[in-house]
């Protein structure tokens, strides 16, 4: 996530997708009664799921910044086990968690520990087949009324 106004990073999380697709959410907010987490480890990630992921993060004051690079199936069997045995995140942490994440893949890249989203975007960005995307909406700034929707919402398989 990246503020509007400043630019600045604001939260880090991973997808992966290996035996099952899950995302790594440290010291995250997202939550479906449809998807279960574990130390911060949401499973049963669909594209609808997803999809509601990134519309639950996007609004009018922070956007998403979604970056993708396939990895050879061991290798991200491996990075499934990583963030799976991982454990729950501290609060301001995210991006500290999601850097250790990757300084454990040395095949992609040497990445730095960071405390900063836009330092390790940066990093990740200059691994070799990286693909980058933003995820604009302009609906409210009051993550209340985007838990409250999520909620109710239904996400088919």
């Amino acid at each position: 996530m990246r503020n509007v106004g400043s630019g600045n990073g604001a939260h880090s999380s991973l997808v992966v997708t290996a035996s099952q697709r899950v995302i790594f959410d440290p010291a995250g907010t997202f939550g479906h009664p449809a998807l279960p987490e574990r130390n911060d480890v949401i499973f049963g990630i669909t594209d609808p799921a997803l999809a509601a992921y990134r519309s639950y993060h996007a609004r009018s004051t922070f956007y998403m910044v979604g970056q993708t690079l396939d990895l050879p199936p061991a290798l991200a069997e491996r990075t499934l086990n990583v963030v799976m045995n991982y454990g729950a995140v501290a609060k301001a942490n995210c991006t500290r968690a999601t850097s250790a994440v990757l300084q454990t893949l040395p095949e992609i890249g040497q990445f730095r520990r960071t405390w900063f989203p836009d330092n390790l975007e940066e990093q990740f960005a200059r691994v070799p087949g990286v693909v980058t995307r933003e995820y604009r909406e302009n609906d409210s700034d009051d993550l209340r009324i985007a838990r409250e929707g999520l909620a109710t919402t239904a996400l088919p398989n």
